[in-house]
Formats: C-alpha cells, structure tokens, sequence
C-alpha cells in the first residue's frame, strides 16, 4: 500500500534541503585578494565574525610562514590580531597586504608617542590595554550622529541622521556617491603602506607629501629620499558602492559636498536636505543638491559661468560673495549628461574668446568663431548660420552700430535670485556659532568636556583613567569606518 503520509514527508525533507542549500550560498562572506610580500595575490573568503589571526593562520602555510611573522596592512595602518572583519571597512574585492615583519629600530617611546594618530609599522606588539582600546567593535548607533544642544553644552541629542561621509563622483556609477578614503605609497604606488599621523584637512589629502609613512613593498622597500624624509603618503578614493576594481579604482572627490550634520537650510529653497554642498566662501553659504543643480543649469543657459586663472570655467557662491568660486570642476558633474556637455563646450569656446575669438550670439548656438581681426561680418559656420555684426553682436547691419543694453551685474539675474534673508540662515560656519555655543563634546565614556581645537576626528580622552578612543562627528567609539568615511572631516 502507498504510504502518502511518508512520501509527503519525504518531499517536505527535500524541499526543506533545497532550501537549506540555497541559504548557504546566501552568505555574507566577502571575496578579498590578499597580495603577498612575494608579489603573489592570493584570493580568500573571509566571513565577517572572522578576525585578522583567523586571516594569518589562513594565509600563512600558503606563503611558507608562521602566522607570527606575518603582518597585515590595510589603508595605511597595520592590524592587530583581535581586529574583525566586520570591524573594517572592507567591500567586495578589496585588496588587503600581507608582509613578513621586519625588525625596526622604534623605540617603545616614539610608539606610544604616535598611538593616537595611525601607526606606523613596528615589529613591537602594543601592550593589552592598547589592543583593547585600540580595537572597538562596530556601534549599533552609528548610523546616528550627535550635537551638542545649545541649552545644554554637557548633552548629546541623537538626531536620527547618516553618520557623516565623504562624498565622490563615481562614473562606473554615473553619480555622486559615499566614498572611502584609501592610502598608498606616494613613490611605488604599493598599499602596503603605513602613515605616521593623521590627515587633519583637504590639503593634506588633495596635496603631495603632506605626511609621510612607511612603505612595504615587497620587492624594494621605498626608503628615506638624500635628505632623510621617509617615503611620503598618497590618498587617493574609491566609491563605496560597488565592489572594488583593485588599488587603480578611485573616484573624484567632491570636497564641498558634506552631510548635513549641523541642519542648514538651502540657500534658495530654505528645505534642509541630508546631504549639501557648501560654497568655499568666507560665510559657508549652504545649498541642497538639487538647488545647487539649478542654479548651474540657470548660468549654464545664460552663459554665466566665468574663466577662473586657477579653477578653470566655473561659479562663484550665488550671494556673489567674494572670493568664492568653485576651484574644483569635479562638483559640475552634478549635471546631467547633455548639460555636462554643454559646460565642456561653452568652457572651450571660452578659450576661443580669451585667443581673439567670438561666440555666435545667436540664442541656443554660442558657437565660438576663430576670424580675422579685421573682419566685422561674420557668418556662424558649422552652426546656426547666424550673420551678425562682430562689434554689437546684432544682425549685421551697414552704418553705425546701435546702443546695446547694459549687462547686469553677475549674482543679480533674475533667473537665480537669492533672498539676503535666506543667505544670512545659510551659513555653515555661522550655523555652528548658533547652534553650538560651546567648543566641547563629553567624551563618551567618563562624559569628561573634551575640546578639539584642530586636527582629525579621532579623539583620545586625556582624563587619567579613561584614554577612551571615539570619534568627534559621531560620538561613538572610533572605528575604522569612520576612518573611511569622515576621518578629517
């Protein structure tokens, strides 16, 4: 007789199995390369609950090495061996060094000297206490950012918004997206690479040999230059939104894009967006994306970007404030396609104007014109056709040229007017006058008032005791995610 009860049981067993299996591949395990310091690149799974001395007994008996000679180097800082996996800002295809420890001539002084600051590469192991301040697990809360409420300076309000980022323009994604800021030997290009001291600014990352580190390349160490400076650091970034296409992959970085931690209105539009750009003038003049977008599109139209000695075609802060122009062309790929061609078009027929040329001042063509000095009709070729009078830009005319208009003052058009209102609420730096009264954030732990009156965001309590590692933007322990994410900034 045909058991039903046992054949459905046996079909549920089986599906059930299926299922089971499907889950496995479902993991969360991350593909990483592991480059050698013989110059091999190795490929392992890592699974995040996984820390860095699972990693070295994985990869040692493959390099012929005791898992005690081995060191692991990942954007610019060397990790201990209770570092996890999930505790490091690594993605899909990352690329992680490991080397064999070299002795070095540190000395344990000079090594406590630079502990709040990254490392450089020591053959000394630190002491307990500094493994376990050192190495912090992943917040729950990070995704929260706190500030200070002006009514209390001693209080912490989460505010409820994404931890602060850097911010590139990707274009395998076409867009603007988070990035992470990686390191790399300035002189051989290698990854295994440690710095001394922090990035504390754009201009110790935007400009060479700012800090110095030290290198591990696996075929001839970069060492000290003639003059006794150690091998300088390169920081380069790559978008965090896709996987990794190896140590070449970077992204453009957007410096004036920020999150909006301080809750600053649009210049414009007043709204108060997660994510703005910030004018590089003295007020800090705040605008949302999309505004910001319109505002481009509105010069673009009328033509009222400008040829900057040092930032190319551009735009000063919509308030027209001095010495305010965007140096970086990189934040006008905030436009869309044809509007991006369109600005590296008008920026070449710029350059047609400043070597004797004209532009077609026909309405929609603005085609630019190489013609003789001399000549005064002149026909728009390969454009529009327009003829016009090269001394009035009218149609071309016999006799005297009429009166044109008056050009308005730039910042003025009425095509993107800004309210003085809105502009004065729209300030970055003013806004933390207001909002924040008071220079200080509680440390974490002892709740001690601690200031930072420069450099990165890793703060180190000074109170005796305590010694607690967080960061300043986020409140919250300091991790290598907000290394990647807002080390300086």
């Amino acid at each position: 007789m045909f058991d039903l009860f046992g054949f459905i049981r046996q079909l549920i067993g089986s599906m059930l199995a299926i299922f089971s299996f499907g889950k496995k591949k479902l993991s969360n395990s991350l593909s990483v390369y592991v480059k050698t310091n013989t110059g091999n690149t190795l490929a392992v799974d890592l699974e995040p609950h996984m820390d860095i001395k699972d990693v070295k007994e994985m990869v040692a008996p493959r390099l012929g090495l005791e898992p005690q000679e081995l060191k692991i180097i990942f954007a610019g800082r060397e990790l201990s061996d209770t570092t996890t996996i999930s505790e490091c800002d690594l993605g899909q295809q990352s690329i992680i060094h490991v080397v064999k420890s070299r002795p070095t001539a540190i000395t344990t002084p000079q090594k406590r000297q630079a502990k709040p600051a990254l490392n450089a590469t020591i053959s000394e192991e630190p002491s307990p206490e500094e493994q376990q301040q050192h190495n912090k697990p992943l917040s729950e809360t990070m995704s929260e950012l706190t500030v200070l409420d002006e009514r209390n300076g001693d209080q912490s309000i989460p505010i409820g918004r994404t931890k602060a980022h850097f911010f590139v323009y990707c274009s395998q994604c076409e867009k603007v997206c988070t990035g992470k800021l990686r390191v790399r030997c300035g002189i051989c290009g290698s990854g295994a690479f440690t710095v001394h001291r922090d990035p504390t600014c754009w201009d110790d990352v935007l400009k060479r040999k700012r800090i110095t580190g030290h290198c591990e390349n696996y075929e001839v160490p970069c060492v000290e230059n003639d003059e006794g400076e150690p091998p300088f650091t390169e920081f380069y970034f790559k978008c965090s939104e896709h996987s990794s296409g190896g140590e070449k992959d970077f992204a453009a970085p957007l410096s004036l894009i920020k999150t909006n931690h301080k809750n600053i209105p649009c210049i414009a539009c007043t709204d108060t967006s997660e994510t703005i750009l910030v004018f590089p003038c003295v007020a800090g003049h705040v605008s949302c994306l999309d505004c910001f977008r319109q505002y481009c599109v509105t010069r673009l139209l009328e033509r009222q970007f400008v040829e900057h000695p040092t930032g190319g075609y551009t735009l000063q802060c919509p308030a027209g404030c001095d010495n305010s122009f965007i140096e970086d062309v990189h934040h006008f790929k905030l436009l869309n396609k044809e509007q991006y061609e369109r600005y590296q078009r008008f920026a070449t027929e710029e350059f047609v104007l400043k070597n004797g040329g004209v532009l077609c001042p026909q309405p929609g063509c603005g085609m630019g014109l190489l013609v003789d000095p001399e000549c005064r009709r002149i026909q728009c070729q390969n454009g529009c056709g327009y003829v016009f009078c090269r001394s009035c830009l009218q149609g071309y005319h016999i006799g005297e040229c009429f009166e044109t208009p008056t050009p308005s003052t730039p910042g003025n058009e009425q095509g993107y007017a800004i309210d003085p209102l809105r502009a004065s609420e729209a300030r970055w730096d003013e806004a933390t006058k207001i909002a924040i009264k008071v220079t200080t954030k509680p440390c974490p732990q002892c709740r001690t008032a601690t200031e930072r009156d420069g450099g990165c965001m890793h703060m180190v309590c000074t109170r005796s005791g305590c010694g607690f590692e967080w960061c300043w933007v986020c409140q919250t322990p300091w991790t290598r995610d907000c290394m990647a994410a807002h080390w300086f900034g």
